[in-house]
């Protein structure tokens, strides 16, 4: 992909950056009297959550457009020219979306079988490794590859060729810079958080969500193990 620059994705990409800047720095404002590392790493956790839960609301109209598609296909007859393009934008931006919010809830799958069995300083500097030898290379080449699909397709205007009257499609590409970037700071949130966890030997307390019942279980079996020790 050649170098290529967009000024339509560059204003994007500028105000995303901005509006991100502009929450942290309410934050810190809000809460300069108690300000600690835990006020950022949650500032920034919010927002990965906050952007996971929008997307979120794109499986509803997904579900919504796929029961009407059957619906007209079936009983109508009149297949839908929007379907396939609707179903695959959708759920598209339902996975990137859901990514920086995955990697706050620490919710990515790992091999975790051997992982919750070691101590914590252990676990954190696994983390680290990972993060400095995987993480952030790959998360910067898809920044950098998405970043020129992205312009190159605002470029030529794209649209699907899937049908006669296909949607653009340089606004779903956009998502593959933006959220690279936000995979990004919340990457670093997560380096912070190793890095504290390397020295004092507890994992930083998160942002109280939704949780698997798998790690309910697992909490209230540990819980007990200790009771009874």
């Amino acid at each position: 992909m050649p170098n290529i620059s967009s000024p339509h994705l560059n204003a994007v990409l500028w105000s995303a950056a901005l509006a991100v800047l502009a929450y942290l720095a309410l934050v810190v404002f809000t809460n300069r009297r108690s300000l600690s590392i835990d006020t950022v790493l949650h500032g920034i956790d919010q927002i990965s959550v906050a952007v996971g839960k929008f997307g979120a609301w794109s499986i509803v109209i997904l579900t919504l457009a796929m029961c009407y598609e059957v619906f007209a296909r079936y009983l109508l007859q009149a297949p839908t020219e929007w379907a396939f393009d609707m179903s695959y934008i959708l759920y598209g931006t339902l996975f990137m979306l859901a990514g920086p919010y995955a990697l706050s809830r620490n919710g990515h799958v790992r091999g975790d079988f051997l992982y919750r069995q070691w101590p914590v300083r252990r676990q954190a500097a696994f983390d680290l490794v990972l993060y400095f030898l995987f993480f952030f290379p790959g998360i910067l080449a898809l920044c950098y590859a998405g970043y020129g699909f992205a312009a190159f397709s605002w470029m030529i205007g794209e649209h699907s060729s899937n049908s006669p009257n296909g949607p653009p499609l340089y606004h779903f590409k956009t998502l593959i810079p933006l959220v690279g970037g936000l995979m990004l700071l919340q990457g670093c949130a997560e380096v912070v958080r190793a890095f504290r966890a390397l020295k004092s030997g507890e994992w930083p307390q998160r942002l109280h969500d939704v949780e698997e019942t798998e790690k309910i279980i697992l909490e209230q079996a540990e819980a007990a193990q200790k009771g009874i020790a």
